[in-house]
C-alpha cells in the first residue's frame, strides 16, 4: 500500500524518488518497506496492472529511469487497502511475543533483567520522540498527522514500558509460572520454572 500510493501522491513520478521519499519516511523502520525492494515492487505492481510505465528516460551514463502513474484499478485497489487499514485492527507479528511465550526457559533473574533492559531501550526511544516533537522539524516543517504519529509510537512505548517493570517485579517476587491445578498436571513439566532441557538428566 505505502509504494502504490506514493505514486499515486507524487505521480508521474521516478522509482528513485519513490525509493528517496520513503526512506525520508524511515518508512524501512515501521512498515516493513525495505529499500531494495522497492524497484522490483514497483515492476510487480505493472505487471499486476495497478500502476503503468508512462516513459523510460536515461541522461548520460546515469541508469535509466521508468515514470510511473497510478491505472484506474491502482485507484481502486489503494482506496480498498487504504480503508481496510482504517476500519480494522491488523496484530503486527510481534518476534518478542514468540520469546516470552518460553518465559520458564530463562532463568528468573536474567529474565527480570531482560524486560528491565528493554524498557530501558524503550524509554530511550520515548525521549527521543518526545525530542522530535518539541522540534521545529516536527512543528513547522512537516504535516501534523506526522506529529500524531510519534504521539502513538510513544504511547505504545509507554505503555509497553509499564509493562516490562511491572511483570519484572512479579518475576523477581518468586509468583509460580503455573496455576496450582496445573503444577503437578501431566504434560506441564516443561513449564515449570527452572524445569530442565527435554532429554537432560535430572541431577
Amino acid at each position: 500500500m505505502m509504494i502504490l500510493g506514493l505514486v499515486r501522491w507524487m505521480q508521474p513520478v521516478h522509482g528513485y524518488d519513490v525509493r528517496r521519499e520513503l526512506l525520508s519516511w524511515s518508512a524501512d523502520k515501521w512498515a516493513n518497506v525495505q529499500p531494495g525492494s522497492i524497484y522490483h515492487a514497483l515492476r510487480k505492481l505493472t505487471e499486476e496492472g495497478l500502476l503503468r510505465a508512462v516513459a523510460t528516460e536515461q541522461v548520460g551514463a546515469r541508469p535509466a529511469r521508468t515514470t510511473y502513474e497510478v491505472t484506474t484499478k491502482g485507484e481502486d485497489e489503494f482506496e480498498t487497502l487504504l480503508r481496510n487499514l482504517w476500519w480494522n485492527i491488523s496484530e503486527p507479528a510481534d518476534p518478542f511475543a514468540a520469546a516470552f511465550s518460553f518465559l520458564p526457559a530463562m532463568p528468573r533473574d536474567e529474565a527480570a533483567a531482560a524486560l528491565r533492559n528493554r524498557a530501558n531501550l524503550l524509554r530511550a526511544g520515548v525521549d527521543s520522540m518526545r525530542a522530535s516533537l518539541d522540534s521545529d522539524w516536527v512543528r513547522n516543517r512537516k504535516p501534523a498527522h506526522v506529529g500524531w504519529m510519534l504521539e502513538l509510537w510513544s504511547a505504545r512505548a509507554e505503555a509497553e514500558m509499564s509493562w516490562c517493570e511491572r511483570i519484572a517485579e512479579r518475576i523477581d517476587s518468586g509468583v509460580s509460572y503455573l496455576p496450582a491445578e496445573l503444577d503437578e498436571a501431566q504434560g506441564w513439566s516443561g513449564w515449570r520454572d527452572g524445569a530442565e532441557s527435554p532429554g537432560t538428566d535430572a541431577k
